[in-house]
């Protein structure tokens, strides 16, 4: 059975997207992409403009990835909402102690890597954390609500914080390659 041309494009994004995440959008070339996807060379044009509207369709191949992992556990109504955000944490925590705490979250590195160089990429990576941040703050609001959470803090302000904090932790992660400053972020965390 011969796959889709959107299967096809499936399968570049998700084979495309592992070496990205592990390289880094610049060190990973066409070549590289095709090779992991079994996909002929020249066929690249077929299914994406150019090599950057393959990387604008990769930030929304992770927050895919994201909202099928991780939206579940923001969306239990059976748990208070403070235990919901640490639950989303402790799941990128198992998922990068499995892989050897290298490669942090694709949307940071694409953010560090890209920002500067390319508006479009701004602007998709910019809405790109806005959607994680816009749950966690949603959370917040709910916890304020229901006297898990200072009345003092705004829960835009600190989701902004907290999601920037996990970004750092993540880094100080691969540097260290251990888990330890994801467990500080955790922590702190816990304390707010």
């Amino acid at each position: 059975m011969t796959e889709s041309k959107q299967e096809t494009k499936e399968r570049i994004l998700s084979k495309g997207a592992e070496l990205v995440h592990s390289r880094g959008f610049n060190n990973t070339g066409l070549k590289d992409i095709l090779q992991a996807s079994g996909v002929p060379k020249g066929s690249f044009y077929f299914y994406f403009e150019n090599k950057e509207a393959f990387g604008l369709e990769l930030i929304d191949h992770h927050m895919r990835f994201f909202s099928e992992h991780v939206t579940p556990i923001l969306n239990r109504e059976d748990i208070p909402p403070t235990q919901r955000i640490l639950g989303f944490f402790a799941w990128f925590k198992r998922f990068f102690t499995e892989h050897g705490f290298a490669m942090g979250c694709p949307i940071g590195n694409l953010c560090q890597e890209m920002s500067d160089l390319s508006p479009a990429f701004r602007d998709r990576l910019s809405r790109a954390m806005e959607a994680i941040i816009r749950p966690v703050s949603k959370l917040l609001s709910q916890a304020r609500e229901q006297g898990e959470l200072d009345p003092g803090h705004d829960p835009e302000e600190l989701a902004c914080f907290l999601v920037a904090s996990w970004q750092g932790a993540m880094l100080l992660m691969k540097v260290e390659k251990s888990a330890r400053p994801l467990e500080i972020f955790e922590a702190q965390a816990r304390q707010l």
